[in-house]
């Protein structure tokens, strides 16, 4: 079983925001500090109509798939968080991280961690948990945690 120890980082993300925070106590009383608060801008879903391309033969166009910009957005956001918690632990931050992120989102973010970051991850939870208040994820991440 993980246990949050005081200074373990939380990060509680999904693909359009996420918070940092620090625990202030211990697993048995969690207390999360937040550190920052990440948002990517929000994407349109007006977004262009796909386009044609003309090929060389005669009267020959073909259609071009439309980008999703919701999984581009979300692919970009994954690699900013991941440099940013670079970032702090190359800086010496934290040791401990705990990354609860919707699951798309945690997959993507495991591919971007630098091996610095991966060796200080002690907890996966993946869970959307990005619209709970402060103290509702105390109380979730410590029993997610609890459940391993």
């Amino acid at each position: 079983m993980t246990e949050l120890t005081n200074g373990t980082w939380i990060v509680v993300a999904d693909s359009e925001k996420a918070l940092l925070m620090r625990n202030l106590t211990d697993h048995a009383d969690p207390n999360f500090e937040v550190i920052a608060r990440e948002e990517q801008p929000e994407v349109s879903d007006n977004a262009d109509r796909p386009g044609r391309l003309v090929n060389s033969g005669a009267g020959q166009i073909s259609a071009m798939e439309q980008s999703d910009w919701h999984v581009l957005a979300r692919d970009k956001f994954a690699k900013e968080l991941a440099a940013i918690l670079y970032s702090h632990a190359h800086k010496g931050a934290y040791e401990q991280l705990v990354i609860a992120a919707d699951p798309k989102l945690l997959g993507k973010l495991r591919d971007e961690l630098h091996p610095e970051v991966q060796s200080k991850v002690v907890a996966e939870i993946p869970k959307n948990l990005a619209n709970h208040t402060i103290r509702d994820l105390e109380r979730l991440i410590k029993a997610d945690l609890d459940a391993v």
